[in-house]
């Protein structure tokens, strides 16, 4: 080993994770993981056996099985600093697969509410990474976990895109900036979130597998809501459309190898 070569962190089997609380020995090397922690508990209603193994603020976690592979469900909250907390942890636990399921708005005309979009790539304005690795290298996920999100996801009813998304570190844009969402809806990007760079980045810097998969729940650009004030994302087409996020990502993990 060079003394420039990095070697990621992992932590000890009889160790607590700090800010998550996840005991290292109940955490399961695939995990997936949610912003809401009222979506964590939905996801493990879905794993046989399940358990909760830790609660700390927006950090619910529960371990289970699913088609007989021993998975992890774990909640991260809103925005990319706290996200990246339980991303850290996680890698940092021994997780080998991390699979965000989450929410998005869509930001080209065509990716509408139920819609899902499997993620290839995110735009860094999240506010996190460029604390951590320079603003050049890409927030890519594993193309592995990729083609089988797009795969998996693809078999279900519901329309599906795949492409590039933008990591924002805001929900509401400024009333003094602006939004700059247009410009990146015109280089290509077709949907909005808050925390998936973020795991890109982190799964990266730990040689972790990643990927994405969003539910549509509105676009702001299509629908002259800039300023969000009709955001409703608690409507029948958007919680289907999150169920089979949830369904997706369980399916892939067990897929894994």
């Amino acid at each position: 080993m060079t003394k420039n070569e990095y070697v990621p962190l992992r932590q000890g089997q009889d160790e607590t994770l700090a800010l998550t609380k996840i005991p290292v020995a109940e955490l399961a090397d695939r995990v997936l993981v949610v912003g809401d922690p009222d979506r964590a508990a939905k996801a493990a209603g879905l794993l046989a056996n399940a358990k909760p193994i830790a609660k700390n603020r927006e950090y619910h976690s529960y371990v289970g099985e699913y088609e007989g592979k021993r998975i992890t469900v774990a909640s991260h909250g809103v925005g990319a600093a706290g996200a990246a907390c339980c991303f850290e942890e996680l890698c940092r636990g021994g997780a080998k697969y991390i699979i965000r399921a989450g929410t998005a708005g869509g930001v080209q005309r065509d990716v509408v509410d139920g819609d899902l979009l499997v993620v290839t790539g995110a735009v860094r304005c999240d506010g996190y990474t460029e604390l951590v690795v320079p603003m050049n290298y890409p927030a890519v996920p594993d193309l592995q976990v990729t083609s089988s999100l797009v795969r998996t996801a693809e078999e279900s009813d519901l329309n599906t895109h795949a492409g590039v998304v933008i990591t924002s570190a805001n929900f509401y844009p400024s009333p003094i900036l602006g939004n700059d969402q247009p410009k990146w809806r015109d280089a290509g990007a077709i949907g909005v979130e808050m925390e998936v760079a973020a795991l890109f980045i982190t799964a990266s810097i730990h040689r972790v597998k990643s990927g994405a998969i969003l539910a549509i729940d509105g676009n702001p650009l299509k629908d002259e809501d800039e300023d969000m004030t009709s955001y409703e994302p608690d409507r029948e087409i958007v919680t289907k459309a999150i169920d089979a996020t949830l369904e997706t990502s369980l399916k892939v993990l067990a897929s894994l190898e």
